[in-house]
């Protein structure tokens, strides 16, 4: 028998009821993590569980809106309850925004793709901190994007929520790294077949692009208690 490399693992994936993030969350769930599913829709979540059930993993789903920043603490409490440490932590959760020149974006805008992108990212590594270092070897994972390093028109708001994201990431990765056996890092995907790909493109032929479990394989090394790599971003 093969052995599965995240077996008794406990992974956290957010942005799990669709895109990468369900695909990450299915991927762990086959190699013997218990995940926690978490996303907005209650019946998407459910549609996953199932999946999961059916390839004989498990699975705890939280409906969860990200822009609530009190339920992520009140989240990190419930896992300590339940499991006294956090194994896996994979931030998918993520939105587009309106594509705009940087003096036409609304406030309201805004305040969304900072709020989901990076506001509750960082939520997450505060809360779920002190339970990752519970682990033997646990392991963040952010999902980032290309045009975080450069200055693409109309991209304002979602490059600027990414590269804050990628120095959030690496900041916490430069912390925890020598004194700890947490490992923080990012994975830019490049193009992949998702919702948030065709809002973008709209005009393009999506079954051109990777699907999301084309890229698993790069959040299994990462998630694995043998990965090495800290505050590496990681093409997938």
């Amino acid at each position: 028998m093969i052995d599965k490399i995240l077996a008794g693992r406990v992974a956290l994936v957010t942005g799990a009821s669709r895109g990468i993030g369900r695909a990450v969350a299915l991927a762990f769930a086959e190699q013997g993590a218990h995940v926690v599913a978490l996303a907005r829709t209650q019946g998407a979540l459910e549609e996953l569980d199932d999946e999961i059930r059916a390839i004989g993993g498990a699975a705890t789903l939280v409906p969860l809106d990200l822009r609530q920043g009190d339920d992520i603490d009140r989240m990190g409490f419930a896992l300590y309850q339940k499991f006294g440490r956090l194994d896996v932590l994979v931030g998918a959760a993520g939105v587009l925004g309106t594509l705009s020149p940087v003096s036409h974006l609304a406030p309201k805008d805004w305040d969304e793709v900072m709020s989901v992108n990076l506001t509750a990212n960082w939520r997450l590594m505060r809360s779920f901190d002190a339970l990752m270092r519970q682990s033997d070897a646990g392991r963040a994972i952010f999902v980032t994007s290309g045009v975080a390093a450069h200055a693409s028109p109309y991209w304002g708001a979602y490059a600027a929520s990414k590269a804050g994201l990628e120095i959030l990431a690496r900041s916490w990765a430069g912390e925890v790294g020598r004194t700890t056996p947490l490992r923080v890092n990012l994975v830019d995907p490049g193009i992949v077949r998702t919702r948030m790909r065709a809002q973008a493109f709209p005009g393009e032929d999506p079954l051109k692009h990777r699907p999301p479990e084309a890229i698993t394989q790069t959040f299994l090394d990462l998630a694995s208690p043998g990965c090495t790599l800290n505050g590496e971003i990681v093409d997938a």
